[in-house]
């Protein structure tokens, strides 16, 4: 025969007479309560980091290095400004340039462009004269313009 005889005495955490999906309910909450302890914990210490992390800057000279002028170090980059080395996302909503800065860089590109095509069209003409001489067999039409006296 079985004994029938429970320890009544034993703490309720281990004495476990619930159904196994009220059980499961319950572990989920704890899992819950512990995840977001975790999450609680984690966002003060990212709190303190960046109060460190400003008092820090806080403390450092007025003058910084423009990015033309400041060559990174190891240590810097080990460091890391800003969180796993990652900035935030950011999203370009409006893009607001007077008409006349605008008009004034368009024309400053077309000016710069001239050379540039100059310098194509004499490479391709240079190319097509290469290939005329290496290979006339491939020259199949060619344009004669002549103007008469």
């Amino acid at each position: 025969m079985s004994n029938t005889d429970f320890a009544l005495t034993t703490d309720a955490a281990d004495f476990d007479d619930l159904p196994r999906t009220l059980r499961r309910e319950r572990d989920a909450r704890e899992r819950e309560k512990r995840e977001r302890e975790r999450e609680r914990e984690s966002r003060e210490q990212k709190a303190t980091e960046r109060s460190e992390r400003e008092a820090r800057k806080a403390t450092q000279p007025a003058f910084e290095p423009g990015p033309s002028l400041y060559v990174p170090r190891d240590s810097d980059l080990k460091s890391g400004s800003d969180e796993d080395g990652e900035y935030p996302a950011a999203t370009v909503k409006r893009f607001d340039v007077p008409f006349m800065h605008m008009m004034g860089f368009y024309l400053k590109a077309v000016v710069a462009a001239i050379p540039a095509l100059i310098l194509l069209v004499g490479i391709s003409w240079g190319m097509g004269q290469l290939i005329k001489i290496f290979f006339p067999w491939l020259l199949k039409a060619q344009i004669y313009i002549h103007f008469p006296n």
